[in-house]
């Protein structure tokens, strides 16, 4: 499926650190200590809200035009990481051609302050004509693996965060760019959309750019570097 254009309006932004103690959240391979008693698998934050039954649909299409149809499912089931926190579950499947290209299981917690923390993923995918591999997989508490931020709970121009953290494996990294974004998908044309960057050091080259509704979740990523991929929202239950 041709996913259609997006409107994207963005707003000029300087990148400089918030300078606030409510900020204080992870921004490279540092360890954290978290108290699992202050962590609930009950995630509401209003740009990723995480109620179990809610199903995104989405379709990708990168600059070579091979396209992938994307299903996430948040299901009624949690999860205890080795770090000790019980996280929601959230099963991914992306196929292509109608053959499954990768099936992952994604851990999710929020804390006390509201901010939406990635836990680890369990994850297999299934490349055409080679064997399956569970390479992205990581787990906080396992081989040293530290949880990040998903969605902060405060989101400001300029806040700077980790969303994982394995080193050598898994370093992504976000900056949030604005909170008034308009955007459209095939689902509609939304504003006061939150808009955020993610880049990692394993691959500089490379950078992403996300749109997250509140009430709805993630809508729209665009790769704006490395690549030019886009993955619209195309439907969205529950």
């Amino acid at each position: 499926m041709r996913v259609r254009p997006a409107l994207v309006v963005l707003a000029v932004v300087g990148l400089a650190g918030c300078g606030s103690a409510r900020a204080a959240l992870p921004r490279g391979g540092e360890p954290v200590h978290l108290d699992p008693a202050t962590f609930t698998a009950d995630v509401d934050n209003r740009y990723w809200p995480l109620r179990p039954g809610t199903r995104w649909v989405y379709e990708s299409v990168d600059a070579d035009g091979t396209a992938q149809h994307v299903e996430v499912t948040v299901l009624d089931e949690t999860y205890r990481v080795a770090a000790g926190i019980t996280a929601r579950v959230v099963h991914d499947v992306v196929t292509q051609d109608g053959a499954v290209a990768e099936d992952t299981r994604d851990y999710y917690a929020q804390d006390a302050d509201g901010n939406v923390w990635y836990m680890g993923e369990q994850t297999t995918e299934y490349p055409p004509g080679e064997p399956q591999s569970t390479e992205g997989s990581w787990e906080a508490g396992v081989d040293g693996a530290q949880p990040g931020i998903a969605v902060p709970a405060d989101p400001r121009p300029g806040l700077a965060y980790r969303q994982e953290y394995r080193k050598g494996e898994a370093e992504d990294r976000a900056v949030v760019l604005s909170t008034d974004e308009k955007v459209q998908t095939p689902t509609g044309t939304y504003t006061g959309a939150l808009l955020t960057r993610e880049t990692t050091p394993l691959e500089p080259d490379v950078a992403e750019l996300k749109f997250y509704v509140p009430g709805v979740g993630q809508v729209l990523s665009l790769q704006t570097s490395g690549g030019s991929e886009r993955e619209a929202l195309t439907a969205v239950s529950g």
